[in-house]
């Protein structure tokens, strides 16, 4: 068993209804974060938000300085001669899949994450406008990055990115989880039920 799993049966056991965050709270919707003009960097190179800033375009605005975002693994090359181009100096990879780049001026570095997941593609090309204007990860993919990461903040990021959303939409959710991570399936109905307990049934 996944430990977010066995994390989450914990969570439906001991879970009451009713104890998330007020309405008014959990509709807000800000861009205080500063972040740098990336298109002006990247140019046409598609990319999206992901990480906790991204989630300012569905739930409130985490308060942090990590910018993350998501490009095609054949765009990694001339990302990196964007960043470098612009002042930036490029450290990594941290992981298999993504290098950080950091401003001339000392202020938060970026971290790149390269994917070639079959759905990325489509989450390039329609991506969501956060709060700021900027191109955000679609709401199941960026739910779909955060089941796969199973970390206590990441499932209850998935939470708030559950919270109001139609009968309907969280159907097309799971399909998408059960085509590219069929094994977090089990992971998603609990998530999905714990939302409903903490912020109430969507109607």
């Amino acid at each position: 068993m996944r430990p977010a799993t066995a994390f989450l049966q914990i969570a439906l056991r001991r879970a009451a209804r009713g104890t998330g965050s007020s309405a008014a709270f959990l509709d807000r919707r800000t861009a205080m974060i500063p972040t740098p003009d990336l298109g002006a960097i990247l140019g046409v190179t598609p990319w999206v938000l992901v990480g906790g800033l991204a989630l300012r375009a569905y739930a409130p605005e985490r308060m942090t300085l990590d910018v993350d975002i998501m490009i095609h693994t054949d765009d990694e090359a001339p990302v990196k001669a964007a960043f470098a181009a612009a002042g930036y100096t490029i450290t990594g990879p941290l992981t298999i899949g993504s290098f950080t780049t950091h401003p001339a001026d000392g202020s938060a570095p970026i971290t790149v994450l390269t994917s070639a997941a079959p759905w990325l593609p489509e989450a390039l090309a329609y991506p969501t406008s956060d709060p700021a204007g900027l191109p955000t990860m679609p709401r199941s993919y960026l739910l779909l990055l955060k089941l796969q990461a199973g970390r206590t903040q990441d499932l209850a990021d998935v939470q708030r990115l559950l919270r109001g959303t139609s009968a309907a939409d969280r159907s097309a959710m799971r399909e998408i989880v059960v085509q590219y991570a069929a094994d977090l399936a089990e992971d998603y109905d609990a998530l999905v039920m714990l939302a409903d307990l903490e912020f109430g049934a969507t109607n």
